[in-house]
């Protein structure tokens, strides 16, 4: 079980101080809560890491895992950047009056009209990825004649020990400028004869749900080797995210902050190995953030029993509101919401709604006896559940609350029926 679980003397789950079982009566399942008091734990234990290393830079917390108006209030609150991949996440960022000087914005494929949005708002600094990313912000800048900070993403050619489709820093990836090509020096030099580019430094993300530091260091250190041979001061490196989580008890990982404060005292050595000043270091943790702090909240539905081969237990959400363990076997465990430790009297298989074999929550599970109407709690759902929800078969998209101190509040409004019609429109049938 999480550290940070709360359970009440009569082994009741708590979100937040308030019984999982009365947030599912009051806002319905499926539910995504959060405990908002885990995040801010998170978000300072990241910052106390720079403190305890005297290290400048930033903290910025990768958005894609998890994003709405409400957690970018929250992340501005505790003194948090932004790492931004989308129109719409800075979109949403500006709407809750986020300091656009605080954000980053990522992404492998920007047009000319993400880019001149991102200018028109005044983002912070643009992580630019490609060359043809690059031309159209040079002629953007100059047809404004205006500054703007960027970064140069790199692939650092290391491989992360994760799922393949969450490897980034591998050779063979769609982002970044390859080094060993000469890609990366070639942006370098465009970007120091470019007036209106102001060049940081550098960046590198390596994947995802990494547990060792081994990676994190090598690809610092070659950041380190590369701004040496160019003979480049960087005010910046961006080491990326990625820091993995416990979604089970396979799951053994360092605290992620103790993982950050090594890879900061890593590159410290490497920088002054070479002669260099070390730089600002920035950091884009999500998953390790907004994901222990989730649960999913679902209530049980009808099951299967077949003698001698598997119990199936359904809920009523499923991979609608979590894709994961469809898209890449991720691993959860779930706990029974008034039960929390109870005396196990069955392993079943976790299901969902949807007309899918593969819809399945959990392989395997171990839980009290269960009946229909009991409330499922499936633990640490707080990265990419509700941010790769989907309508399919026409289930409407959850409900998201926030619960900190006692008290609880809907920080996106859960949709109806009305709204999966809200944007269709009738064919209008043509006569021959």
């Amino acid at each position: 079980m999480p550290d940070h679980l709360q359970v009440n003397d009569n082994d009741e789950l708590l979100i937040g101080g308030i019984l999982a079982t009365d947030l599912a009566e009051k806002y319905n399942t499926p539910l995504y809560v959060y405990d908002v008091a885990v995040m801010r734990q998170q978000m300072r234990a990241f910052k106390q890491a720079f403190a305890n290393t005297n290290q400048d830079g930033a903290v910025a917390y990768a958005s894609k895992a998890f994003a709405c108006q409400a957690m970018y209030q929250v992340v501005a609150e505790e003194g948090l950047h932004l790492d931004l991949v989308s129109t719409g996440e800075i979109y949403t960022a500006v709407t809750a009056g986020f300091p656009m000087d605080r954000v980053s914005y990522n992404g492998n494929n920007k047009s000319q009209a993400d880019l001149a949005f991102a200018l028109d708002q005044g983002v912070g600094t643009i992580i630019v990825d490609n060359f043809v990313e690059l031309a159209l912000l040079q002629d953007l800048l100059a047809e404004r004649q205006q500054t703007q900070q960027i970064i140069f993403r790199v692939v650092p050619g290391v491989s992360a020990h994760t799922h393949d489709y969450i490897q980034t820093g591998q050779v063979d990836s769609k982002f970044g400028f390859d080094l060993e090509s000469g890609q990366a020096k070639e942006a370098y030099e465009i970007a120091q004869a470019d007036p209106y580019l102001d060049l940081l430094g550098l960046s590198a993300h390596i994947g995802s749900q990494i547990f060792e530091e081994d990676g994190f260091e090598l690809a610092g250190q070659r950041l380190v080797e590369l701004c040496q041979s160019w003979h480049f001061q960087p005010a910046v490196l961006d080491l990326g995210g990625g820091f993995g989580i416990a979604y089970t008890d396979e799951h053994q990982p360092r605290r992620p902050e103790d993982l950050v404060q090594a890879l900061i005292e890593s590159v410290q050595r490497q920088c002054a190995e070479r002669g260099l000043a070390c730089p600002a270091i920035w950091i884009e943790p999500g998953r390790s953030i907004s994901g222990p702090a989730g649960y999913s909240l679902y209530t049980v539905g009808s099951r299967k029993d077949i003698p001698g081969v598997r119990n199936y237990l359904a809920v009523d959400g499923g991979m609608g509101d979590n894709i994961r363990p469809a898209l890449y076997q991720a691993k959860y465990q779930a706990v029974l919401a008034n039960q929390v430790h109870g005396q196990v009297a069955e392993t079943v298989r976790l299901v969902g709604k949807y007309c899918e074999s593969g819809d399945v929550l959990i392989d395997e599970q171990a839980l009290p006896q269960t009946k229909p109407g009991d409330i499922i709690a499936v633990l640490n759902t707080g990265a990419y559940g509700y941010s790769m929800a989907s309508r399919y078969n026409r289930n409407p998209v959850p409900t998201v609350v926030f619960a900190e101190n006692g008290c609880s509040q809907v920080v996106v409004e859960g949709e109806t029926l009305a709204d999966l019609t809200s944007h269709d429109r009738a064919y209008q049938l043509v006569a021959n």
